[in-house]
Parts: structure tokens; sequence; C-alpha cells
């Protein structure tokens, strides 16, 4: 209420003045024209749909935007002035907005980067490129046990949870969704109302909380858990064991944010902090886990079952791949979230120092499944900032099968990274559950937003992949992705990785696996 108080008093003082122009001196169309300018802009501003922040804080967010004009040549006359010599990298955050607005388009020049630095990665071109497929490929989710398989979209909204983000920002990931034919991952903070409406596919995720589906005393329900598994617009249900920005420990949701609607979605009291456990409850051994992953796709009428984890200890996803041998089944799909993701809320120590890279992560669990003999029956999801084509191909080739994203998902939604997530107080309207503020997001706008930048992405992928000479994202190899090791030295990922043969655990482990596979329990999680 109070930026529409400054608008109002603007006008009403813009009005006073043209009065006392007209009726005491000229000198008063020096205050007049000013202050009219002030109030139709500020006027125009909450009307408009098209940013949130200017309906937040009218007149004054055009600085925001004056700086992000001139950003460009910020950032040359810093590049030059890099007192190491590195060039910055290109600002992906552009090439995301650029997408989701549907203004982008072709830069002159060259890359902005040092192509020899160590750590530069770069993807092989074909001398032989291949025509770009009129249709995206998509990737069946289901394997043997499965009775109800999904095809999932190359890329998709990851883990976002309604509480931590606005019911406006949910409705227009979700809308974008449904408008685009990818999936989105409910995160675990329940399944609102805010998931369903749109109509967009939903993979409902379940978290240590147990949210939606949960006891009175925070156990699981399967009955809760079978009903709103059965809803249609929900084809895949993930259990959520660790988060790559904090793994070990559970999610937290402010009680600033925890209002009477979040707390009837996730069963927990108002207004009170929502630390979920940092372990489960439903088990405490591999084979607990993949026997109850194996109920999950049961309860919900056999959709694809799968799990989420930020990679640790090689040793204890090995005894869950002898788990799930021993069992005789094993779960439609895991996501692999790397330690480089993001988060509304953690300690800063977490994200800076605990959990496994998208990249070692990925390796990990592509090459465990392979050499297992799992791979076939298993499908990959990649989660950790996962922005842009190149982004997705270079995980594609590193064992994914398919791509979420949250961070780039949350910019075409309006999030300007102001990290008062955790505050109440997100300008933009994304991380809030103020109303006033949620307000400012407009569906209709975010949701195009969300399906364009979907679209214009994967087709990026596409396309580099088609100069790569590959049409199937399954063709691609880790030989066609490179990194530079020194200034002399260009190494494929073929060359940099141990990369398994599919049974190899099971007949002849090789050296840099058998110690922790000799080691891996499948009836204990050891340390």
């Amino acid at each position: 209420m109070i930026r529409i108080g400054w608008v109002a008093a603007a006008v009403l003082a813009a009005v006073a003045a043209v009065g006392a122009a007209l009726e005491l001196s000229p000198w008063w169309w020096t205050g007049a024209v000013p202050l009219a300018a002030l109030g139709l802009l500020g006027v125009w501003d909450l009307a408009q749909r098209r940013h949130s922040v200017l309906r937040n804080y009218p007149v004054i967010g055009h600085a925001r935007f004056l700086l992000e004009r001139i950003r460009p040549e910020l950032q040359q006359y810093f590049i030059e002035r890099n007192f190491d010599g590195r060039p910055f990298d290109r600002d992906v955050r552009s090439i995301v907005y650029e997408r989701a607005k549907g203004t982008d388009a072709e830069e002159p020049y060259g890359t902005e980067r040092d192509v020899y630095l160590a750590g530069h990665e770069f993807l092989v071109p074909s001398m032989a490129p291949r025509p770009v497929p009129e249709q995206p490929p998509r990737v069946r989710i289901g394997g043997p046990d499965c009775t109800r398989p999904y095809d999932m979209a190359l890329l998709n909204v990851s883990a976002m949870s309604f509480g931590s983000l606005s019911s406006n920002a949910i409705l227009a990931l979700n809308g974008g969704a449904a408008a685009g034919g990818f999936a989105h991952d409910t995160g675990e903070g329940g399944m609102s109302d805010y998931h369903l409406r749109p109509g967009g596919d939903l993979v409902w995720e379940v978290g240590t909380g147990y949210f939606g589906c949960r006891t009175g005393d925070g156990d699981f329900d399967p009955g809760k858990f079978a009903d709103k598994a059965a809803h249609p617009n929900v084809k895949c249900v993930s259990l959520k064991l660790s988060q790559g920005a904090k793994p070990g420990i559970g999610g937290v949701l402010p009680g600033a944010k925890v209002n009477a609607e979040i707390a009837g979605v996730r069963g927990v009291p108002e207004g009170r902090t929502v630390v979920s456990p940092p372990y489960h409850r439903v088990f405490s051994t591999p084979r607990e886990l993949v026997r109850f992953i194996a109920r999950m796709r049961e309860l919900s009428g056999g959709k694809p079952a799968g799990f989420k984890l930020c990679v640790g200890s090689r040793g204890q996803f090995l005894a869950v791949c002898k788990a799930m041998i021993e069992e005789g089944t094993a779960p439609d799909f895991i996501i692999v979230d790397g330690a480089e993701g993001g988060t509304g809320a953690a300690p800063l120590e977490f994200a800076d120092n605990i959990g496994t890279p998208l990249t070692e992560g990925l390796i990990t669990v592509h090459n465990a499944l392979v050499g297992a003999g799992l791979r076939d029956r298993v499908r990959i999801g990649a989660s950790g900032k996962i922005a842009t084509g190149s982004d997705l191909v270079k995980r594609l080739a590193q064992g994914a099968d398919y791509g979420n994203a949250a961070r780039a998902m949350m910019f075409a939604v309006g999030c300007i990274q102001a990290q008062r997530c955790h505050t109440n107080t997100c300008p933009s309207g994304v991380t809030t559950q103020d109303p006033r503020r949620a307000r400012a997001l407009d569906v209709g706008d975010k949701t195009e937003r969300v399906r364009r930048l979907q679209e214009a992405t994967v087709a990026s992928a596409l396309q580099i992949m088609a100069a790569m000479g590959v049409t199937d994202p399954a063709d691609l190899r880790p030989h066609m992705l490179r990194r530079r090791t020194d200034p002399q030295t260009v190494r494929s990922y073929d060359e940099l990785y141990d990369w398994l043969a599919p049974g190899q655990l099971l007949a002849e482990p090789p050296e840099s696996w058998a110690a922790d596979w000799a080691a891996a329990d499948p009836d204990r999680f050891a340390v």
C-alpha cells in the first residue's frame, strides 16, 4: 500500500500544481510537469504486467533496468581491467532472460572466454553435421516393474516448493510446463492447488518431512500418499534423499512464510519455522531404500518411482546397486543433484563445502549402474545449474538422460537474485508469501516466459548436437566433451574418467573400483 500511496501523492501534488499554475502563477508549471510525469509513470508501472519489480517498486524500480541496459559496457570495462588477465564468463543470466522474453538473438564478435585457460571445456563439432530434428526427442521413464511409464522432456522444471516460492510463481511454472509439454517437480513442500490448477505434468517429490502424506507425528502415511499420487497430473513420484546445496540436512522454511495455506498443504503448524529432518524414517539400509521405492511405485498405481540425491560416498551408492540386484527391483529414475545447486536457505558452510559437484556425481552414478548391469532400466536426471543448451548437452555426454533446471526457471518468472528469499520480502514476488508482493508477478506473462525458455534451451541443445553430428541424445559420448587441463594439454572426458563396461563390476571390477565394490554392503550404509 505504501507504493500506491507515493504514486497517489505524486498525482495529487501534480493536480494541485497544475491548479496553482492556472490560477496563481505560470512558475508553478516547473513543478507541475515533473510531478505529473512521475505520477503518470507510477500509474503505468502499477498497471503494467511485464515487470514484477516495477509493480512492487513503481518509478524507483526503473533504476534497476537502467543498470541492466548499461551492463555490457560495464562488463567490458572490467574485462579490460581484470588484473589476472582473465575475461569474465558470458553472463548466463542475460542469455536466460533474453530467451524467456523471446528476444534471443545472434551476437557479434567471438568468445569472451580465454580458451587456453586450464578448466576450459568445449564440445567437439563434426565435419559432417546433421539436420536439427523437427521434434525434440523424449526419454521413456519406466523400468520392467513400471506399468505406467512416462515420456520425459529433455529439460524440465527442477524441485522448488510452494512456500519457498509464491503461489503465482508456482502457477507460472506449472502453466509453462503445461503449455510446453514438460514436467514440473513439486519440490518437497507438498502438492498444492497451484501445482494442479494449470494442468502441467508433475513429478511429486516427497522429502524427509513427508509433507502432504504425513501422519500427525511426522511419519509417512501410505493412504494419503496413494490418494494424492493417483491424481492424473502426477506422472512420477520421487523420494528426496538429499539436496545439492545442503546435503545431510533437511529443508528450512522460515516461520514468516508459513501462512495458513502453506501449513495446510504441508500439515504443519502455522507461523512456525519448518525444518525437515536430515534423515528418513522409512528406511535405514540400502535394501530398505530399494524396497521403499518399489512400494512407492505400487502405491502410485504403477507410475515411475525414483529418488534424488547429492552423491557422497561411492561405496554407499554401490551398496544401493547391490541391493537392487539382490532385491530384483530398481528405481525407474535417479536424479543427481550437484553441490553447485542453489537454495533459498542453507548454512553457508554446507553450500560451500559439502557434497559432490554434478560432474563427478553424475559420472559416478552412471558408471555404477553400468558396471552393475542396471543402466538399461534406470534413467538418470541431472540437476545443478543447467541454464543453457550447452549445459544440457554436456550433462547428456557425461551420462544423464535428461536435465532439470531451477535457477534458470526462476529467472524466467522474474527472479533478479536479490538474495532475500529467506526474508519474505522478495522484490519480484517470486519467493515471498506476502500477497501484496506476490501479486506483482503476472502469471500469464511469466507462464509464457517459462515455456519460451524451455523451448529455446532445448532447441539450442539440439542445434549443438546436430553440429556435433548427433541427432539422438543417446548417441552422445564422453569423448565428445573436452577439457583443457593446462595451457598445453587438452583431454577428453573419455580419458579423464574411468568408464565401466556393462556388468563389469559383476565380472571383474577394475582396480580403481574393486575396493569400494567389495566393501559395499546392501544391509548398511558404511561410512
